[in-house]
């Protein structure tokens, strides 16, 4: 017969949410605060613990300091990983809300994630005739 076990310490509560980075953020679309597509959650830059080792316990869990883009298309193909001079970084500030997208709380325009967008627009797109306006 086994003794009673000693009912469990109660979870401490944790202030914010906690994120499965693969579940939650992962390749997840990123939309400014007007709902317009900026890019996709390539990558994610953390702050604390080393994430490949057993965290002691009273340490303070690793926190997310950035969303990266980027082009990483060839390393998802060939392996490897980019460079992080080639990632651009959004600030984990920014963020509004994590859903089903990634919603920030500031304007996509001011983003340098969106920056090869806006050069095919002004450069390209606004070249063609009848690019500059919206069609009716």
């Amino acid at each position: 017969m086994t003794p009673p076990s000693a009912p469990l310490p109660p979870v401490p509560r944790v202030a914010g949410r906690i994120l499965d980075a693969q579940l939650h953020l992962m390749d997840r679309q990123v939309l400014d605060h007007d709902g317009v597509p900026v890019t996709t959650v390539d990558d994610l830059e953390v702050s604390g613990p080393a994430l490949d080792v057993e965290i002691e316990p009273g340490t303070a869990p690793p926190v997310i300091t950035a969303l990266l883009t980027g082009a990483v298309l060839g390393t998802r193909i060939f392996g490897g990983r980019a460079p992080s001079s080639r990632l651009i970084r959004i600030p984990w500030k920014d963020v509004a809300e994590v859903e089903v997208v990634v919603r920030l709380g500031v304007s996509g325009e001011l983003l340098d994630a969106s920056w090869v967008e806006r050069w095919v627009r002004d450069k390209i797109i606004a070249r063609i005739p009848g690019g500059r306006h919206d069609p009716r």
